[in-house]
């Protein structure tokens, strides 16, 4: 297993760790989280050896290989398949010694031996493999054989995480694996690590990732290393408990400590009780002292709400659109885009790598000209376009108030500190240059400058890349109040489940509604998956196209059918959980001020009988909303399952 003793760790002058212990068990998948700036690269710095610590001991089981995701390319020459390849060491190694041998005329049997040797160590697969992962992480087949320098930075980044994987290793250090990935790569990536066999430990701030992978958390907290036994979902439950009992154990021993401190004062002077009262003055020496273990303080996100939102924010009519190359010939990427934007809306944009979702959104953001047709938008349409590298266009000798005073000269300095102060840049951080900030920091800048002039629709494109889990809370609820239309492409699943009703598909060069949700969309994307992959290790395609066609038409039309059934039921549904929330909340009010023993005094008789009627009328309320959403969920959920038998049939039952 992987143990740390008293570990302290420094980055510069910053203390990140301090006495920590860490254990981690073989074949464990550990999410390591904190906030950004806690220590996580730091420690995987160490567990790489890259890093020494400053105090205590760290040790990995000597015979474990490890492997991890490069930062940068190595040799950006290789093709994609052969860099992938590389990976795998042993492999590797086998085969430079083979060739040696043979440059130097080894005998038959060493020549056999080494054969033998590269047949165990599956190098007659390994194109396979490599191209499994490529397909996997959305590379299509006539890319495999390009140069890795021919591709951008994020696909670079990709490249380099299919090569970590190709490593036959024991333990596997990935640091924010899903930042260049979109949400089909993410899905399979999640699939692939519940079939590796050897220990994960994952640094990333997406919750739903790491409950998909993880089975055991490690939070850096106040210096200290804790680990929870779960998934994510768990660690907050247990953190949270542990929070309260700690506030719980150190409110005793506040009062202890006070009832003794009372008894010295009153009779340290007194010759009849001297000995008592010193007696209590060694115990409270002795004491050791608690500290509340506060929960850190989250990060509050303001984002101003536009002053005038008209109905129809903008029509697409028959709109194509695409880029031009070098030899100025027009390549299409969308084609026949009919869509409206209205006022309120709130839209998801689902699609697979390379499908065209940036350019539909350069498009309606108007980045991009429509080519063929009419982008026709209104008059008052105000847009505030986050791209994904909308970092990059941050000056990194500049500070946060001079970023805002360049696209705002007319406001005053203070007006600048305020508006910063809603998004976390409080006291001398706006007047610090922010090369040094972290990517978290960076993005809450952006976004920052995105919104200041309150668009009333909001385009985002991978925001929450770089941002930690609590950062990613507050901009999901600052966009869940944000009170003008939201078009948003994430891989973030939690963020789009939590700001979006809708969600539009691209594929295959056009727009469609998708009639469902992300759990639909996941089943989805993991067929496709099996099936690029099936394509990848086969090297071959089956000509049963007609059949396949068939049964998505047949699909297709179920899940229309199952749409119309089922959208009166969910808006009803949501209009019921809607009531609920309000009268939980308020039913959750009066309980507290029922639970106050002042109450009882102050309160008359009139008032406290008014709250009482008021909160049994409200349980009763609450009860009567629970089981109405209960009926209306298991009436979905038996049309969603007679759906699922058509596309079982139109499959074979497979």
């Amino acid at each position: 297993m992987i143990r740390g003793a008293s570990l302290s760790i420094r980055r510069g002058t910053q203390l990140l760790l301090e006495q920590a212990d860490l254990v981690i068990h073989p074949g464990e998948r550990a999410g390591l989280v904190g906030r950004n700036g806690s220590g996580k690269s730091t420690l995987f710095a160490v567990l790489l050896g890259q890093l020494d610590t400053d105090g205590g001991e760290i040790s990995i089981p000597g015979g474990w290989r490890m492997a991890s995701v490069a930062q940068s390319v190595i040799d950006g020459h290789r093709s994609a398949r052969d860099y992938v390849i590389d990976g795998d060491y042993v492999l590797r190694a086998l085969e430079r010694e083979r060739e040696l041998a043979q440059s130097q005329g080894a005998s038959g049997q060493k020549i056999a031996e080494l054969e033998m040797a590269l047949e165990q160590a599956g190098a007659w697969q390994a194109n396979s493999r490599a191209e499994t992962l490529l397909a996997g992480l959305g590379f299509n087949a006539d890319q495999w054989s390009k140069a890795v320098q021919t591709f951008s930075g994020g696909w670079q980044m990709r490249i380099a995480l299919a090569r970590a994987l190709m490593a036959d290793s024991d333990l596997l250090l990935l640091d924010e694996p899903t930042n260049h990935l979109d949400l089909d790569a993410m899905i399979w990536l999640e699939r692939w690590l519940a079939n590796y066999d050897g220990t994960v430990v994952i640094i990333s701030h997406d919750s739903e990732f790491l409950d998909a992978v993880c089975n055991t958390i490690i939070h850096i907290e106040h210096r200290k290393l804790h680990r929870y036994k779960g998934n994510y979902e768990s660690f907050l439950t247990q953190r949270a408990e542990r929070l309260r009992q700690t506030q719980l154990a150190w409110e005793r021993q506040t009062e202890h400590a006070a009832r003794l401190q009372q008894f010295i004062d009153r009779f340290k002077a007194k010759a009849s009780k001297a000995k008592q009262a010193q007696s209590r003055v060694k115990a409270l020496a002795r004491m050791q002292a608690l500290a509340p273990l506060h929960a850190e303080a989250a990060i509050d996100i303001g984002i101003p709400s536009p002053q005038t939102t008209p109905d129809l924010l903008l029509t697409l009519e028959q709109v194509s659109t695409g880029y031009e190359t070098a030899e100025h010939a027009f390549v299409p990427v969308l084609e026949q885009i009919n869509v409206r934007i209205q006022a309120g809306e709130r839209i998801g944009v689902l699609g697979v790598n390379g499908a065209g979702k940036s350019t539909l959104i350069k498009l309606i953001a108007g980045e991009l000209p429509a080519v063929n047709g009419q982008r026709l938008p209104n008059k008052h349409l105000r847009v505030g376009y986050f791209a994904q590298h909308q970092m990059d266009m941050l000056d990194g000798q500049a500070n946060g108030l001079q970023h805002l005073l360049r696209i705002a000269p007319q406001i005053t300095e203070q007006a600048a500190r305020n508006y910063l102060a809603q998004f976390g840049f409080v006291g001398d951080r706006v007047s610090e240059c922010i090369a040094p900030f972290s990517g978290g920091e960076k993005a809450r800048l952006a976004l920052a400058l995105v919104v200041y002039h309150r668009p009333n629709l909001l385009i985002l494109d991978e925001p929450s890349n770089h941002l930690d889990a609590q950062t990613r809370d507050a901009l999901s609820a600052a966009l869940a109040q944000y009170e003008g239309s939201l078009l948003l492409v994430s891989h973030d699943r939690h963020l789009l489940r939590s700001t979006v009703d809708q969600f539009w598909l691209v594929a295959y060069g056009t727009l469609t509604l998708f009639e469902g949700d992300l759990d639909d969309y996941r089943q989805q994307i993991g067929n496709f998956k099996t099936a690029r992959t099936k394509s990848a290790d086969d090297s071959v395609v089956t000509d049963n196209a007609p059949d396949r066609r068939e049964q998505r038409r047949q699909q297709a039309q179920a899940r229309q059918q199952l749409a119309q059934a089922t959208k009166p039921l969910q808006a009803a549904l949501k209009k019921l959980e809607g009531q609920l929330e309000k009268t939980s909340a308020r039913l959750a009010l009066l309980e507290r001020e029922l639970a106050d023993p002042g109450f009882y005094q102050q309160a008359d008789s009139q008032t406290r009988q008014q709250v009482l009627h008021e909160q049994g009328q409200l349980s009763n309320d609450k009860e009567d909303l629970e089981m109405k959403c209960l009926d209306l969920m298991e009436r979905i959920e038996a049309l969603q399952q007679s759906v699922a038998k058509v596309c079982d049939a139109s499959n074979g039952g497979d």
